[in-house]
């Protein structure tokens, strides 16, 4: 379906000069002089490379639809995630570079939503929270605790992140999936 440049959004799936790509940041760039455009970084989905195009906004692409299906999150095997259908029990193999900065997030048995494009994989979204243990954090300061400063710490998944100055090492917390940070005590 052609769509103008303009409407394209991180997370979709186009095709451009015979290949699929999935958008991941889209920029409309109004210069001084001149008409303004789009610059979109995207990921070719055979090889995981990235580049980045621009598009006067009048511009039309190809917008591909993508349908949505729950899977099973099963193992790694080398650059691949393995995931398995849980009606079917069949597998599906996606290359690890799909995920990006998310690829620690992953646990087993999770579940993950799959967008694919004619029955083949194209994206990958994982659950807006998970839950990890704090494996290493850095002591209170005395007085340290009367403002609201957070001190980095490092999470079982091997991410970095800040956690207020009562969480400890050993404690299960809930991050946000998208960007690392803190969200609460685990209550589990």
């Amino acid at each position: 379906m052609k769509q103008q440049a303009n409407l394209i959004r991180a997370g979709q799936v186009i095709e451009h000069d015979g290949r699929r790509w999935t958008v991941l940041k889209q920029q409309i760039i109004t210069p001084g002089k001149g008409g303004a455009f789009i610059q979109v970084e995207m990921r070719d989905l055979k090889t995981g490379n990235k580049t980045n195009e621009r598009w006067r906004t009048a511009d039309t692409v190809e917008r591909l639809m993508t349908e949505e299906k729950e899977y099973t999150y099963s193992y790694m095997d080398g650059d691949n995630i393995v995931l398995m259908d849980p009606e079917t029990f069949e597998q599906a193999i996606l290359n690890a570079s799909i995920l990006g900065d998310l690829a620690p997030f992953l646990q087993d048995n999770m579940k993950v939503t799959v967008d694919l494009v004619d029955g083949d994989p194209v994206g990958i979204h994982l659950p807006n929270t998970v839950v990890l243990e704090v494996v290493e954090a850095d002591p209170v300061v005395k007085g340290q605790t009367a403002t609201s400063s957070y001190k980095p710490a490092r999470l079982s998944n091997g991410v970095k992140t800040a956690v207020p100055p009562f969480i400890e090492s050993g404690e299960k917390i809930v991050v946000k999936t998208e960007d690392a940070s803190y969200v609460e005590r685990y209550k589990g």
